[in-house]
């Protein structure tokens, strides 16, 4: 806990977060209960860590900057693609649903590596997030028509474009955070769907693993 207070209160300091939500809800979930055994020791180190199959759990200072970006508030209903090993959708869960249970928000994550999907539930469930949290497993590209439209959707691996699924899925006045770009250097993008209009706003340079699927990167 110690640990944690001091990588978010190092953040704050640094200038890459500002939001009380988010600073409260990096603060109060357990990253180290999102990690492989092996690697719980590094928890707060601000780096990006191997979760298996080829996937990654992001640095605290990326999950706070699109968390920031996205800006989920009590009520939303958020829909995320790429659940790895379920941190990112707990932090929101944490924000959208947790601080204020009565406005019911909840998280939608998709996740397309099997393995990993059932490894987030149990991530989610021993840190008490599963009430707030649904894994899907399946092409997140695609989106998750049965639930939407959503209030906000985030991106956690990098899309050569927007996929245009997501840009459907998006509420009116809703916003979206993705990482565009090709496949070793990519660019956050933060969009707000406004009627017909999408405004559209370029943020820093990030590295993320590929987004695979109909309407992202094949897999070969």
């Amino acid at each position: 806990m110690e640990e944690r207070e001091r990588i978010v209160d190092y953040l704050v300091a640094s200038g890459y977060v500002r939001d009380e939500y988010v600073i409260k809800a990096l603060k109060r979930v357990p990253r180290e209960e999102f990690l492989p055994e092996h690697l719980r020791k590094y928890a707060y180190v601000d780096q990006p860590l191997p979760i298996g199959y080829g996937q990654t759990i992001s640095a605290i200072h990326m999950v706070a900057i699109m968390t920031e970006e996205l800006k989920p508030r009590p009520g939303d209903k958020v829909l995320e693609i790429g659940t790895g090993s379920g941190y990112q959708a707990a932090v929101l869960a944490e924000i959208v649903a947790k601080t204020d249970p009565s406005k019911k928000g909840f998280v939608y994550t998709i996740e397309r590596i099997p393995e990993l999907a059932e490894f987030a539930r149990k991530n989610l469930a021993k840190t008490s997030y599963a009430d707030y949290v649904k894994v899907i497993i399946g092409d997140g590209t695609l989106g998750y028509p049965e639930e939407a439209p959503y209030d906000k959707i985030i991106v956690t691996a990098a899309a050569p474009e927007v996929p245009q699924p997501l840009i459907e899925q998006l509420k009116n006045g809703g916003r979206m955070v993705i990482p565009v770009g090709n496949r070793f250097i990519q660019r956050l993008l933060i969009l707000e769907k406004q009627g017909d209009k999408i405004i559209k706003k370029w943020s820093i340079e990030c590295m993320f693993v590929p987004l695979i699927g109909r309407y992202g990167w094949s897999s070969d």
